[in-house]
């Protein structure tokens, strides 16, 4: 199952332990880990990206699901950090792209206070114990949350709405007197603009969520591939 995870941390040096047991988890196959970055909070509010994974096919957080989370946060989103910078198309960060709720977001908040520090990842996970019992080991907070695969059906539903509303209007508007047809033309032209603008949004966030999905099945593969020949030079 992919999620996002986010651990918290008192201090920057146990964050960058976190990262390190993050991969260690991932080399022992317990985990897989797509993107990642530390974060620090600062003192405004805003987040800083202290380190964040710069190779591969998700080597920018920018883009991505975690990306999101991070604008969210108060992180600089608008900064390229990789070759997958505007995945998003213009950068645009809301609930919506990073796939989670809002209570999720509230509480990575509360929990990521002024001076604290965490690292994010998006990652595959089949069970929550391996990172748990690691990262709370090292004095970690976890808090996950599975990314929702359902936001398009929602995208779908509400231009259906507004379709049928407009179809509604411009019945309305063939039976009125004419002082009422000009205002009933405003607000088919008012609900025309914003079902253009809806399905534009949708498109984007599926060519989005389609070319995430292609670069984690690049990881999955380099992933695959670098056991592999890690397997074949022990054997030799």
């Amino acid at each position: 199952m992919d999620r996002l995870l986010v651990v918290v941390f008192d201090t920057e040096s146990k964050a960058y332990e976190g990262k390190k047991t993050l991969t260690q988890l991932e080399n022992e196959g317990s985990i897989v880990v797509y993107t990642y970055a530390v974060l620090g909070r600062n003192a405004d509010g805003t987040t800083s990206i202290k380190q964040s994974d710069d190779s591969g096919p998700l080597g920018a957080v920018v883009g991505t699901s975690l990306g999101a989370l991070i604008g969210l946060l108060g992180g600089p989103i608008g900064v390229a950090i990789g070759a997958t910078a505007g995945l998003l198309g213009g950068g645009a960060v809301d609930l919506d792209n990073a796939r989670v709720g809002e209570d999720f977001v509230d509480d990575v908040r509360e929990e990521l206070q002024p001076d604290k520090f965490a690292v994010v990842a998006e990652i595959q996970e089949d069970w929550t114990i391996p990172v748990d019992t690691r990262m709370e080991a090292i004095g970690g907070k976890v808090l996950r949350r599975s990314l929702s695969e359902a936001k398009h059906a929602v995208y779908d539903e509400d231009v259906a709405a507004m379709k049928a509303d407009l179809a509604q209007m411009k019945a309305e508007r063939a039976k009125a007197h004419a002082d009422r047809q000009a205002k009933l033309q405003e607000k088919i032209g008012q609900l025309e603009s914003k079902i253009q603008a809806q399905l534009e949004k949708s498109k984007q966030r599926r060519k989005a969520a389609e070319a995430e999905t292609k670069a984690k099945v690049e990881v999955l593969k380099a992933k695959a591939a670098a056991l592999k020949a890690r397997a074949t030079e022990t054997h030799v």
